[in-house]
Formats: structure tokens, C-alpha cells, sequence
């Protein structure tokens, strides 16, 4: 017994000093990591994670379901589709086609209306926010100063980056993408819960508007000038200018870095599904009309959707480009495999969400699995037509 108790005690001390020290080194952001994710068996943050956080709503309006196709759900998915479901763990895979679902299915116990976390996905949202706020005059054009909305950025180009680079992934800030490691600083902005902090703490370090560099704290410093711009948390400003006026079918949850007053992870972290997701596709699809209501400046969308850089084709302003077997794509992407793909000439867009991604090599910015779910959705197509 006594030694039961030594060793209770012992663990007590190590744990009360192993807590005051994360404190001491500015790393206690870990706690909160190890009781929301490590904790649960899980080495990254996870599609129901947003249960974890503080979360803000993204209000709808009334309803606009989609329409189905009159052969909904009578093609059946392809064999290497659903492999390719089973071996990625999909949750959602979704068809739109002429705007209503030809395909959809659920797994895992999910359903149409079940919520997951967008990850990455949600700075095409920022994006758009981003053009609305330059229709509206609230954000002058892509060319205007962050310092004019945080004059007290640091670093020595601080000046010098535009709302645009942070949109086209041009800052030049200090930042690493290293999802898997606790100590890196997108693991410290998913955690910290004061996250201002966090991002008025990096410096633009290298001059911006060069090059492509995919960093989600120009994300984050994006939302945080639209948020000043326009005086509305993030959530409120989506929720009027898309999410309702495009009939989303349901709610949607902004995770925040704390309660109350906290900001939305805008880099990441909408919570909601498929279809609704796929709304911001059609969208763009359409030019920025909604129901015959401009939401969107077509002439943004157009710049949107276009590679800022030569060097760089994959990319434009929030938005991911592509070409596959000659089909011209643009399409959102997340962390862990979340996709809302759009193929305008074909009018269609697909939507996959799940737990994993595939393969990514160094040759090739686009994952295996995007070229699946494009090529398998047409071969189903194709099958209609027989």
C-alpha cells in the first residue's frame, strides 16, 4: 500500500510539474490537444472534432433542396469507386449533375444531414467572403494593405502583402503546414484559444506576391481583415451573404478559438455536409448568380479561378485548379481528403468527404484520389446513357 501510494504521489508531482512547465514555455495549447484529439486515439484533428471546440452557427434561411435526377441512385458505383471508398474511409460521395444528384452515398453512419469538418475546404469560403466584401466596398480591392486593417503586423514586408497574396497564397509569412507534429504552428492555431495572438505574432518574412506557398496562417489573417472590414463575425457575414440566400438545408458550425467573443479557425473548421458544401460549387459554377441574384462579382470569380502564377497552375485565389483527360477543373480541398470538385463544361460537381486522402507525391500537387472520383463519376455517367 505504501508503495501505491510513493507512486501516486510521484505521478501527481511529475504531472503538476509537466503541466507548469508547458505553461512556463508557452506550450500548455498541448492540454487542450491531448484532451480533444490524442486523448481519443487520434494523431490529427478529426471529421466529428468539431463536438470538441466552441463553435459559432452559420445561420440558414429557407430551405432550397436540390432536385434529383429522374435516374437518382440507379447507377451503381463503380468497383474501384467503392474500393476506393472502403480503403479511404469515405463518409459522403456525392454527383451533381444540371444541378440536381444523380449519386449520392453514406457511410460510416452518416447521412445527408450529418455534420463533418470541412478542414481546408473552408478557405474557399474565406475567399468568397473576401470578393463579397469588395463588392459591398467594405474591402477596397485585392491590392489593399493588410496594415491598413492590423497596422501593427510584424516582419520586414509587413507593408508590403495585400489581402490578395493572403487569398492567393502569395503572404510571405513565417508559417509551416506540419499537421502531424504538436509543436508545429498550425497545430498551436488549432489548439491556442487566443488565436489573434497567435497569427499578430508571425512576421512577413520574405517579400510576398512572388511565389505560390500554401500556408493557413494567411488564411486565418485573411478572415481576421474581413471580420475588421466588416464589423460581423465571420460566421454572420457567410451565413447572410451565402448561406442563406443559396438555401442551405441546414445550420452550419464555425469552430471558434474560445467562448463568447473568439474568432472563427477560418483557415478550417466549418462543420457541415455534403450538399450544402456543394453549394459553394454550383456558385462558382454559375458565375457568382444564385437564383438570378449576383452574390458574387463574376469578374472576382474569373480572377479566382485563375493560376496568379505560371509557375504555380494548381492555384488561384482560395480555389484549386486542374485538368483531367481534358476537362477543365476547379475545386475545394481539406485536409484528410475533403473535396467539392467542379466541372463546368459538364455541368457537374462531386463531393467526397471521409477520414483519409490518398497518395500525394512531390511531382504532383493533386492527390491519386481526386483523379478516382472525377474518372469513376463519368464512367457512371456514361452508363446512363446505355
Amino acid at each position: 500500500m505504501r508503495i501505491l501510494k510513493k507512486i501516486a504521489k510521484w505521478f501527481v508531482i511529475v504531472l503538476a510539474s509537466t503541466i507548469l512547465l508547458m505553461y512556463i514555455f508557452d506550450v500548455d495549447y498541448l492540454l487542450r490537444a491531448v484532451r480533444t484529439i490524442y486523448f481519443k486515439g487520434y494523431v490529427t484533428a478529426f471529421l466529428e472534432d468539431y463536438k470538441e471546440f466552441p463553435n459559432r452557427t452559420i445561420k440558414k434561411g429557407t430551405a432550397q433542396p436540390w432536385a434529383l435526377t429522374k435516374d437518382y441512385n440507379q447507377i451503381a458505383a463503380t468497383e474501384k469507386l467503392n474500393k476506393t471508398h472502403q480503403e479511404l474511409q469515405t463518409i459522403a460521395y456525392v454527383i451533381l449533375k444540371n444541378d440536381s444528384i444523380f449519386h449520392e452515398s453514406y457511410f460510416d453512419g452518416f447521412t445527408a444531414n450529418s455534420k463533418s469538418n470541412s478542414f481546408s475546404m473552408a478557405k474557399s469560403v474565406v475567399s468568397a467572403a473576401l470578393g463579397k466584401a469588395i463588392m459591398q466596398g467594405k474591402i477596397k480591392s485585392l491590392d489593399q494593405k493588410v496594415t491598413d486593417f492590423f497596422p501593427e503586423l510584424k516582419g520586414k514586408y509587413a507593408k508590403e502583402v495585400t489581402v490578395g497574396d493572403l487569398s492567393s497564397m502569395a503572404s510571405g509569412l513565417s508559417w509551416d503546414e506540419k499537421y502531424y507534429s504538436p509543436f508545429s504552428i498550425v497545430t498551436r492555431a488549432y489548439f491556442d484559444d487566443d488565436l489573434k495572438k497567435v497569427i499578430l505574432g508571425l512576421n512577413v518574412k520574405e517579400k510576398p506576391g512572388q511565389s505560390f506557398n500554401y500556408l493557413s496562417g494567411a488564411t486565418q489573417l485573411l478572415a481576421m481583415c474581413i471580420e475588421k472590414a466588416t464589423g460581423e463575425y465571420l460566421s454572420d457575414y457567410v451565413s447572410k451573404s451565402f448561406w442563406q440566400p443559396m438555401g442551405a438545408e441546414n445550420d452550419a458550425l464555425w469552430q471558434l478559438d474560445h467562448e463568447p467573443d473568439g474568432i472563427e479557425k477560418a483557415y478550417c473548421c466549418i462543420a457541415s455536409n455534403a450538399r450544402d458544401f456543394a453549394r459553394f460549387g454550383k456558385l462558382y459554377k454559375q458565375h457568382g448568380k444564385w437564383n438570378g441574384q449576383q452574390l458574387l462579382d463574376s469578374t472576382f470569380i474569373a480572377k479566382s479561378l485563375q493560376p496568379r502564377f505560371k509557375e504555380s497552375p494548381e492555384y488561384g485565389y482560395g480555389w484549386w485548379l486542374h485538368q483531367i483527360n481534358g476537362k477543365k477543373l476547379f475545386y475545394m480541398r481539406g485536409h484528410l481528403g475533403q473535396f467539392v470538385i467542379v466541372i463546368p463544361e459538364d455541368d457537374l460537381i462531386i463531393v467526397r468527404l471521409g477520414h483519409l486522402k490518398g497518395k500525394q507525391t512531390q511531382t504532383d500537387p493533386h492527390s491519386n484520389d481526386l483523379y478516382i472520383y472525377v474518372e469513376e463519376a463519368y464512367k457512371m455517367l456514361e452508363k446512363r446513357k446505355k
